[in-house]
């Protein structure tokens, strides 16, 4: 079942393996980092509505604080 797997006769087939591997571990990488923000990003907004409606900020400095953008160049 898997002999053709143990008797790779040509080197193309090898890179070729190889590089669908990194590609697809790529892949999958990508999507787990987009996931990762944006449960970090909702969590966040979900923190700034929380503080609006126990009255430590107004809604408009959460509305400021929703509409930053953390990755602007500062200049």
């Amino acid at each position: 079942m898997f002999e053709h797997l143990l008797t790779l006769g040509d080197s193309s087939e090898v890179f070729i393996a190889l590089g669908a591997g990194v590609f697809g571990l790529w892949v999958l990488c990508a999507t787990v980092e987009s996931i990762l923000k944006t449960r970090s990003r909702e969590r966040t907004r979900r923190e700034i509505a929380a503080y609006i409606a126990e009255g430590t900020i107004s809604p408009e400095q959460g509305e400021r604080l929703m509409m930053a953008d953390p990755n602007k160049d500062e200049n």
